[in-house]
């Protein structure tokens, strides 16, 4: 355990490295609470109320959805593992005393942690500029729940990011398949609109998959909302992560045999 605490330390150190890189991060970050602000503005304008939200409750969903959103850094994981892969530097891993794949949920991490203090700093910085009445929970209970279902979405996103980069044992190029979990868990995990605008239908069908609960879900319980669905969402999550475990583990021991040392 020890090895992999250094990693998260080693990576969360390396951030400062790359100022630009956290910057742009905040500027990203309030960019899109900003879209959001002008976008439920516009619509609040004409009524109070929508799908049970008003426009404070609104922002307030935005500001917390996004500051769940970006500490989820596993998408640069699952890039650096194929560009490796495809570059010959895999062995490097291989050879490590630890299991790649908890090195790399180590290294990402790391990144999240420290991105953690600045996304926290760019939420605070919305709440104060435009003047946003941030709403959320004081029940003990739901926040240690929301606390357990953003690590363990967080743990199930670096499984699927690590799937889709050791992919590049098998294809040239991963890029397409990285680009299409991006813009579809951004959808379906709420961070572009609040999944409550959907019909219940759909809505049913997205609670059978993890995604639900990777953003959304613990975005409405801070706002002390679906509390009903915070232990569906626990064990949901758990047997999402158990089966991509053992998905990881047949994936790379059929394809690693692929890889010479030398790149693809």
């Amino acid at each position: 355990m020890r090895k992999y605490i250094e990693t998260v330390k080693i990576l969360f150190k390396s951030q400062l490295a790359y100022r630009f890189d956290i910057i742009m991060n905040i500027v990203l970050t309030v960019s899109k609470m900003l879209l959001a602000y002008v976008l439920w503005s516009a619509v609040f304008e004409t009524q109070d109320i929508v799908a049970g939200f008003t426009l404070n409750s609104m922002m307030s969903y935005y500001i917390i959805s996004s500051f769940i959103a970006q500490l989820d850094q596993a998408t640069g994981t699952g890039w650096r593992i194929a560009e490796d892969i495809r570059n010959g530097r895999f062995s490097k891993y291989i050879i490590k005393p630890m299991d790649i794949f908890g090195y790399f949920t180590a290294h990402t991490a790391g990144v999240s942690l420290f991105l953690l203090i600045f996304n926290l700093l760019a939420a605070i910085l919305w709440v104060l500029i435009f003047g946003v009445e941030l709403i959320m929970t004081n029940d003990v209970l739901m926040i240690l729940q929301t606390v357990v279902l953003i690590l363990l979405g967080l743990l199930f996103m670096v499984q699927l990011s690590y799937f889709i980069g050791i992919l590049a044992f098998k294809v040239l190029d991963v890029t397409v398949f990285m680009l299409v979990k991006d813009n579809i868990a951004e959808f379906v995990k709420g961070s572009l609109i609040p999944l409550t605008l959907l019909s219940p239908a759909i809505i049913g069908v997205m609670k059978l998959f993890p995604f639900y609960y990777v953003t959304y879900l613990p975005t409405m319980l801070l706002l002390g909302r679906n509390g009903d669905e915070a232990l569906q969402g626990i064990v949901i999550l758990v047997l999402w992560i158990v089966l991509f475990r053992f998905i990881n583990s047949f994936t790379f021991k059929r394809l690693r045999h692929r890889y010479d040392g030398v790149g693809i």
